[in-house]
C-alpha cells in the first residue's frame, strides 16, 4: 500500500477506462491508494505520455468486476486528485440514439442528463466523513456545462489530427444500469433530442467537478441502442467485440490529448475556480 501523502505529486493528468479499456501505458507503476470514501476501482497505474505524467483506473477494476451501479465514484476521483492529478479524460462505450451515430463514432459531448436511481452524488453532503473527521458542509456545484472546454477542444483536435472526424457536441443521458434500455425508453431518450446513452458518465463528471478537476468525456459509440435499430436489441458481447475493434485509435487519440493538454499551472477554466470564496468544510487532497 502506499500513502497518498507521499504520492501527491505522482501525475498531473488521468484518464479512467471504461468497458474494453482496462490498459492504458505499458510501463507503469502500479500502486494502491486509500480514500476516505474507501478503496477505489483499482490501484492506479502511472506512465508517462510526451513528458506528461498519467495515472490510470480503470473504471470497473482491470477484470471488469463492478457494474456502473456500484463503482465507487468518489473513491476513484479522491484517489486520482489525491496523487496530483488535476485534468481527466473518461473515455467510455455508449450506444447512439440517432442512426447518423452508428458504431465506431467518437462523439465529445458538451451536456449531460442524469437518470441513475441510486448513486451517491457528492462530497459534500453535510455528513462526517467515513472513519470521522471533517464534516463537509452543503455546497451547490455550478454545473451548467459539466464538461471543460479546454480539455474538449484539445479532445477534438487529437481526433481531427488522427484522422477521425467526432462529433464535437452533444448529450449524453445516463441511465442506471447494469441492464440496458427498452425499446421505449430508448424511443424516448432519442425523442428528446438526446445524442448517446452510457452507464457511467455521472457521477463521475459532478465528482471530478466538485473537486475542482477539469474532467472530459470521450464517448465511443458501440451500437445503436434498443430503440434506434430493429432485431433484438444491443448485448454486452457486441459492446465488447466494437470497443475492442476501436481501442486502438483512441488510445492514439488519447495519448495526442494528454500531450496537448494545458500545464496544471496554466489552467484557467470554470472547473479550476468553481469553489473561490466557498468554505468547503473539508480539505481537498
Amino acid at each position: 500500500m502506499v500513502d497518498t501523502s507521499s504520492t501527491r505529486a505522482a501525475a498531473e493528468i488521468g484518464v479512467i477506462g471504461g468497458s474494453g479499456f482496462y490498459s492504458f501505458l505499458e510501463d507503469v507503476t502500479e500502486i494502491t491508494v486509500e480514500t476516505p470514501y474507501g478503496a477505489p476501482s483499482d490501484s492506479l497505474f502511472l506512465g508517462e505520455i510526451a513528458g506528461r505524467t498519467v495515472a490510470f483506473l480503470p473504471r470497473h477494476g482491470r477484470e471488469h468486476r463492478l457494474p456502473p451501479n456500484r463503482i465507487n465514484y468518489r473513491a476513484n476521483l479522491w484517489a486520482l486528485r489525491s496523487v496530483g492529478v488535476r485534468q481527466v479524460f473518461g473515455p467510455c462505450a455508449v450506444g447512439g440514439l440517432r442512426t447518423e451515430y452508428g458504431p465506431g463514432t467518437l462523439l465529445v459531448p458538451d451536456q449531460l442528463v442524469d437518470r441513475t436511481k441510486s448513486r451517491t452524488q457528492t462530497f459534500f453532503d453535510g455528513e462526517p466523513l467515513p472513519g470521522g473527521g471533517s464534516v463537509p458542509n452543503v455546497v451547490h456545484t455550478t454545473f451548467a456545462d459539466p464538461y471543460c472546454p479546454a480539455g474538449r477542444a484539445v479532445a477534438v483536435a487529437a481526433a481531427r489530427g488522427r484522422g477521425w472526424e467526432p462529433v464535437d457536441g452533444g448529450t449524453m443521458v445516463v441511465i442506471e444500469g447494469p441492464r440496458f434500455s427498452t425499446r421505449a425508453e430508448s424511443l424516448w431518450h432519442a425523442a428528446q433530442g438526446w445524442s448517446v446513452v452510457g452507464m457511467t458518465g455521472h457521477p463521475e463528471a459532478v465528482l471530478a467537478r466538485e473537486l475542482g478537476l477539469c474532467y472530459t468525456s470521450m464517448s465511443l459509440v458501440t451500437d445503436l441502442d434498443a430503440g434506434a435499430e430493429t432485431g433484438d436489441g444491443v448485448s454486452h458481447e457486441e459492446v465488447l467485440r466494437v470497443f475492442g475493434e476501436n481501442v486502438g485509435r483512441l488510445r492514439e487519440v488519447l495519448f495526442d490529448a494528454v500531450a496537448a493538454l494545458p500545464k496544471t499551472e496554466d489552467r484557467d477554466c470554470l472547473c479550476t475556480h468553481v469553489h473561490d470564496g466557498w468554505d468547503l468544510g473539508i480539505e481537498l487532497p
